[in-house]
């Protein structure tokens, strides 16, 4: 069982920030076995993650003297306990690569997350994937017409479930501005074109129509704005005049399901920040 815990906080920089920080957590009895900070120039805001170990400190002590701390200088922050596994809602359509990726990881412990729901707009039969198990499976359809009482159907799956996290493995839907909205900072896309260019449907055909030498895909958050939300995760493949637009496809498909993952995990480790419309990320 891991001892291990995380702190995640951003604020406005200000001296002395690290040590006031680092400082606290050696004084309340925790072992920082890692801390990665970062102070944007352009910003003015400051990003701090430590992991560290309880050492048989007061967990709820220590949540609560640093609330203070926060209070007092504006943070953003939250405090992840040893072996807490974040609730995750998966969203798929047809395309079940992403989801099956994702599955996989969790499986093999590398993704550090708990599913409570799978939900698509499809039947199960139509998704090819054997690692679903007994995970529960939320057949949705939707329509032009039908699409707020579709979304409201999402909605509550994801409060009942108390999901920490929606991710879109391929969900081919465009969310309301409504439902955007209710999962704001809190929903991941994998998004088959490095974004900003393709936006919309059929990337990989406007990208054959350009002759592009390099395909990839882009993992974000999503927001109001189509394809736009702040970027987590990007990767590309090398491409040839040769290839086909169904080939794109196919190739592309290792593209999106590394970078979503790499995106989701990053996520839940509490390694992501908002910084404006851009992330702060740091690396494992």
């Amino acid at each position: 069982m891991s001892n291990t815990s995380t702190l995640a906080l951003s604020c406005k920089n200000q001296p002395g920030l690290v040590a006031l920080v680092s400082g606290f957590l050696t004084e309340n009895g925790a072992d920082i076995t890692d801390l990665q900070q970062y102070a944007d120039p352009i910003s003015g805001n400051f990003f701090l993650r430590a992991e560290f170990d309880w050492n048989g400190a007061d967990h709820d002590k220590i949540r609560n003297s640093f609330k203070q701390i926060a209070d007092q200088h504006s943070m953003i922050w939250s405090l992840r306990e040893p072996d807490y596994a974040p609730k995750v809602v998966l969203m798929v359509s047809k395309f079940d690569h992403a989801l099956g990726d994702l599955l996989y990881r969790m499986r093999i412990g590398e993704i550090n997350m708990n599913v409570v729901a799978i939900v698509s707009n499809h039947p199960q039969n139509v998704l090819t994937t054997s690692l679903m198990g007994d995970i529960p499976y939320y057949h949705f359809p939707i329509t032009k017409d039908t699409k707020p009482q579709q979304e409201a159907q999402v909605k509550q799956v994801v409060t009942d479930t108390g999901a920490d996290l929606v991710v879109l493995a391929r969900y081919m839907q465009i969310l309301s501005d409504d439902m955007a909205s209710f999962l704001n900072g809190r929903c991941i896309n994998i998004h088959h074109s490095f974004l900003p260019g393709f936006k919309g449907a059929k990337p990989y055909h406007q990208a054959y129509k350009r002759g592009v030498k390099m395909i990839g895909a882009t993992s974000h958050y999503v927001t109001e704005d189509l394809d736009e939300g702040p970027i987590i995760a990007q990767d590309v493949a090398v491409c040839s005049h040769r290839e086909t637009p169904d080939q794109l496809v196919a190739k592309g498909r290792d593209v999106e399901r590394r970078v979503l993952a790499r995106a989701v995990k990053a996520h839940l480790e509490d390694r992501v920040f908002l910084n404006g419309q851009r992330t702060v990320v740091f690396e494992a």
